[in-house]
């Protein structure tokens, strides 16, 4: 009976320690039931698309030339016309000042005469090559030479045309930025006006001045007239063979004498145009270069 009952015991230990989960193969100190790790997902680093910086488009300008218009000072008797050369991007820079050259035209010519000789193929060349800052040029017409009105050209020019350019367009209004010149009779205004009022104008230029014979008179006058040290810059050229060239010697020799500083050029030519195309690029340049320094 007894032998029985250990029989009967150990068949139910045997049957219990089958239902039990198997643990073969793992260490005394390990779990019954082993996690499995399942590693994070990584998030991938996004890197942002940098803003384009916007660049500024060149304007098509500046290889284009300016532009010539035409206008008139109207409250003047006769009505005082002028053409004027308005540089390469004038009308696209609109917060630019420029300086201005004023060009005077020879008797029995008008205001087109100067451009006719090249001058604002040679602004537009100083220009576009970046040899020389942009520049208004006007030429005012001197078409009455002649006739009476012809007399009270100067006058015009000085109280009434200059304002008015400085009024209607984006100049430079100082004497710093302003430039007379001339050729022949355009010449002698400029030794009258340049003289008169040397505190308008930084430079004056005459080419082959036909000096008035009434004003022969004050000439030395004015010359000494002006302080030393408000001379504007000064340049005077004529042809060997120039009609004018005893009186063109004789005034550029009483600014020697007197010590005024200034451009003395004698060419080869006469007076006419041939002389006055040859050298007209080397006019507009010398006018150039009377701004190069000028803040």
């Amino acid at each position: 009976m007894t032998h029985l009952r250990i029989i009967f015991f150990l068949s139910l230990l045997l049957g219990l320690s089958a239902c039990l989960p198997s643990n073969e193969g793992a260490s005394p100190n390990q779990a019954a039931l082993t996690p499995t790790f399942i590693p994070p997902t990584s998030t991938p680093t996004l890197t942002p698309t940098p803003t384009p910086i916007p660049t500024a488009m060149p304007l098509t300008c500046l290889s284009q030339p300016g532009r010539i218009d035409k206008g008139a000072v109207e409250t003047t008797r006769p009505a005082q016309e002028y053409l004027i050369y308005l540089p390469p991007c004038y009308d696209q820079k609109m917060d630019a000042r420029y300086p201005v050259l004023y060009l005077l035209n020879g008797q029995t010519y008008t205001d087109d005469q100067w451009i006719r000789l090249g001058a604002v193929t040679a602004a537009d060349n100083l220009i576009l090559s970046g040899k020389a800052q942009p520049f208004i040029i006007v030429f005012p017409d001197d078409r009455y030479w002649n006739l009476p009105p012809g007399t009270g050209f100067g006058e015009r020019l000085i109280n009434d045309l200059i304002p008015y350019i400085d009024q209607n367009y984006r100049t430079l209004p100082d004497r710093g930025h302003r430039a007379l010149g001339g050729l022949s009779r355009g010449g002698g205004w400029t030794v009258q006006l340049g003289l008169k009022h040397y505190d308008m104008f930084s430079s004056i230029g005459m080419h082959s001045p036909a000096i008035f014979v009434e004003d022969s008179p004050y000439i030395e006058k004015w010359i000494t007239a002006v302080p030393f040290d408000q001379w504007p810059r000064v340049w005077i050229d004529a042809g060997d063979q120039d009609k004018e060239l005893g009186s063109i010697t004789q005034f550029e020799g009483l600014l020697t004498a007197y010590g005024v500083p200034h451009e003395w050029r004698m060419y080869t030519g006469d007076h006419s145009e041939v002389y006055w195309r040859a050298h007209v690029a080397e006019y507009i340049q010398w006018y150039a270069d009377g701004w190069s320094n000028t803040p």
